[in-house]
């Protein structure tokens, strides 16, 4: 049996459990935990919560089949609240969003890393549902002309950077990472093996 380091509960016995989604950091819901809901995330490799309102241990998926396989569980500096990043199995709230945090209450996620996630699934949605107009399918039907667009984009990135201009380098890296992600996808790469390679670079 995995032990379980020690954890602060409230006086309800309950400790906040932060869900992000492995692949993109992207926050998909926040939920409470007992005792007996984190033993069963350590022991089946699943989240597992204490509903609030039906007074009862449950885990999610258990009806829609939207399970969250866990990656990693941290607790913070107080160890009084876990974040856990899983492997989520289509949407993570029961609206049918990807993430429970959908609702904008105030200011602009336009340029923050929110862009990511929503980028990757409009791409994963034109590679599932093709269209003639759509430049991302087009790139898709042509592996030359997408590899060519890569090489193409990372020269202006490098170019951008030699003349100090910060407009022309976002502009040119956004068109960098679009690109990089469209192949990503067409792929099918294992992201995860990406954030393997880049942690032996940390190194």
């Amino acid at each position: 049996m995995t032990e379980i380091p020690e954890l602060v509960y409230d006086e309800k016995g309950l400790i906040p459990v932060i869900v992000q989604d492995y692949r993109t950091n992207e926050v998909l819901m926040m939920a409470y935990s007992n005792e007996e809901a984190v033993r069963l995330m350590y022991d089946t490799g699943y989240t597992h919560f204490w509903s609030r309102s039906r007074q009862k241990l449950w885990k999610k998926g258990e009806e829609s089949g939207h399970v969250q396989k866990i990656k990693s569980i941290q607790a913070d500096c107080d160890s009084d609240t876990l974040l856990v990043r899983v492997e989520q199995s289509g949407a993570a709230c029961h609206t049918g969003n990807p993430s429970c945090f959908f609702k904008l209450v105030y200011g602009s996620t336009d340029d923050t890393a929110a862009i990511i996630p929503d980028l990757v699934r409009v791409i994963e949605d034109r590679k599932k549902n093709p269209s003639d107009e759509s430049y991302t399918c087009k790139l898709f039907k042509d592996e030359t002309k997408m590899c060519k667009k890569l090489i193409e984009e990372a020269a202006e990135v490098a170019l951008a950077i030699k003349d100090h201009d910060k407009n022309e380098e976002a502009s040119e890296l956004s068109d960098l990472i679009y690109h990089a992600l469209v192949a990503v996808v067409k792929e099918d790469i294992p992201i995860e093996k990406v954030f393997a390679e880049l942690t032996e670079r940390r190194q």
